[in-house]
């Protein structure tokens, strides 16, 4: 079978957008905006070469909807209009390459710290977790719907720039995920307790974004199957939480695992060196397909060819996602696309996101070192 006959590289709908193949670039984050989120020409640069790479669709890195809820240095920014120009500047890389672009959108709640979020951080509760870096404290009926309102208005800004679709971050330990664990949320009002209860938060955000961007614009949400520890969120609860977004019209569910706590099995794992270590996040992607009407997009280590269009081909998901190994290789899609199967060049030492922290950008730091060793 080739790869062009497998439909992982023909038109395929997501939503309300036609993308030229099945493959995403995952949510990752760059480093390559300034203090107050405004996005560098680099970005824009990387986003031009994931797109020339045929990556169907480029998924920014995690965009903060509101000043305080900013966890990394060089992180984007929503939360203003003052970054319209950029903006636009990263819709037109990806879409004159002939790609689509999506804003995912996040606001980090606990786990930041007062120092890069300006004040105290807020999360649903004010709890001692290995997953906050300080004590939060818990945020007031004013300041959930505060934040709703500013997931809901940089969605607008979202659109009114050129982006093609949004998504919300309820992955990874962060706002939205931390309403949805019983670890994080020991609420007792309207949006704790029940997981239905601890799943209104999530719903009003949907709904705000909804509001703000109009019928027909795909909002996508990235939600974790799993947090990958003792009282965090557990595949039943995220089932039911698919379940509701489906039910409300969400576009797709991108499903992911783990959090900054979970170890071994965080969202980046290591030592990924064989086909049976790929696709770690599957047996939740499926789970949650087999639950759901709207397509299903599986992140986490997919590194072969063969490994993703078995995934794709028996049903169990309907899109791949990658991360890291399009920081080494921005054009594998289309080296696969042509015919080139051999398996990712990344070998997933997690190397690629220092030089974001010191030198103001992600890069694969082993495929600079061959490079300069010639």
């Amino acid at each position: 079978m080739t790869a062009q006959a497998d439909g992982l590289f023909s038109d395929s709908d997501l939503g309300s957008m036609s993308l030229r193949n099945r493959f995403i670039r995952s949510a990752t984050w760059e480093g390559m905006c300034d203090p107050e989120g405004r996005p560098r020409e680099k970005l824009a640069a990387l986003y031009g070469d994931l797109s020339r790479g045929r990556v169907g669709l480029v998924i920014t890195g995690y965009t903060y909807v509101s000043p305080e809820g900013k966890q990394m240095p060089g992180k984007m920014g929503i939360y203003s209009g003052a970054f319209a120009g950029e903006m636009k500047d990263l819709c037109r890389a990806v879409q004159d390459e002939g790609g689509k672009i999506c804003m995912q959108l996040v606001h980090c709640g606990g786990q930041t710290t007062g120092k890069m979020a300006g004040s105290r951080p807020l999360a649903p509760s004010s709890v001692e977790v290995p997953q906050f870096p300080e004590i939060p404290a818990a945020m007031t009926r004013k300041e959930i719907d505060r934040v709703a309102a500013a997931f809901g208005e940089g969605a607008g800004r979202a659109r009114e720039y050129g982006f093609d679709a949004v998504q919300l971050h309820a992955a990874h330990g962060y706002l939205i995920n931390q309403f949805l664990s019983p670890l994080t949320n020991r609420r007792e009002d309207e949006y704790g307790g029940s997981g239905k209860k601890r799943r209104r938060f999530l719903m009003e955000v949907c709904r705000r974004v909804r509001a703000a961007v109009g019928d027909g614009f795909p909002v996508m949400v990235k939600l974790n199957g799993s947090d990958f520890f003792e009282g965090g969120l557990e595949i039943e609860e995220a089932v039911a939480a698919a379940t509701a977004l489906d039910e409300d019209g969400i576009a797709a569910i991108e499903v992911s695992g783990g959090t900054s706590a979970s170890g071994k099995l965080s969202p980046v794992r290591v030592k990924i060196k064989t086909e049976e270590d790929e696709g770690y996040n599957m047996p939740l992607a499926e789970r949650i397909k087999s639950a759901v009407s709207c397509p299903v997009i599986a992140v986490g280590g997919f590194r072969s060819f063969e490994v993703a269009r078995a995934a794709v081909g028996r049903g169990a998901v309907d899109f791949i996602s990658l991360s890291r190994p399009l920081i080494r290789e921005p054009g594998l899609v289309k080296r696969w696309e042509e015919g080139d199967l051999a398996r990712a060049e990344c070998i997933s030492c997690n190397g690629c996101f220092k030089p974001g922290l010191k030198e103001g950008g992600i890069y694969c730091v082993v495929k600079k070192k061959l490079e300069q060793n010639g």
